[in-house]
């Protein structure tokens, strides 16, 4: 079993990024546009190495959606939580990790389709669970069917 990081833990590994002061027992929340540089920081620093991308989720707060990343570092037996905030409905987006991790490819793919948040240089954002010409995003909560 991991440990896993707390957020003031995470804070700290990438104070030389930024103050990130909001954090809590077990996530640290950051800028989008800082979010890549932390991905890219933790899994290539040589005393974290969170090599390996868990999952990356969302949930939609109506105001904002809330991207979430799970990182492991199977070398250290580390885990940690990133989050970050999305605001806009109609032009929601984050900066693809693809880049990073592989495995980031279809976890992106499935967000941008059901919550409509997009990944900017994913290099093949398109529908992977509904058919290209589906209105709208279902997992979002003011999705109706109408829409």
């Amino acid at each position: 079993m991991t440990k896993n990081l707390t957020g003031k833990e995470i804070s700290t590994k990438l104070s030389g990024l930024g103050d990130f002061n909001e954090f809590d027992d077990v996530s640290v929340w950051l800028p989008k546009k800082h979010i890549f540089k932390a991905c890219e920081f933790l899994k290539n620093d040589d005393e974290s190495k969170f090599i390996f991308l868990r999952a990356i989720s969302a949930v939609d707060y109506v105001e904002y959606f809330e991207i979430v990343y799970h990182l492991v570092s199977l070398e250290f037996n580390n885990s940690c939580i990133l989050k970050t905030k999305c605001y806009g409905r109609e032009d929601a987006f984050l900066p693809s990790v693809t880049s990073l991790w592989n495995g980031a490819d279809l976890q992106e793919r499935e967000i941008w389709d059901l919550m409509g948040v997009r990944f900017e240089g994913h290099p093949n954002m398109k529908r992977i669970l509904l058919w290209e010409g589906f209105e709208g995003h279902p997992l979002r909560k003011d999705f109706t069917e109408s829409t």
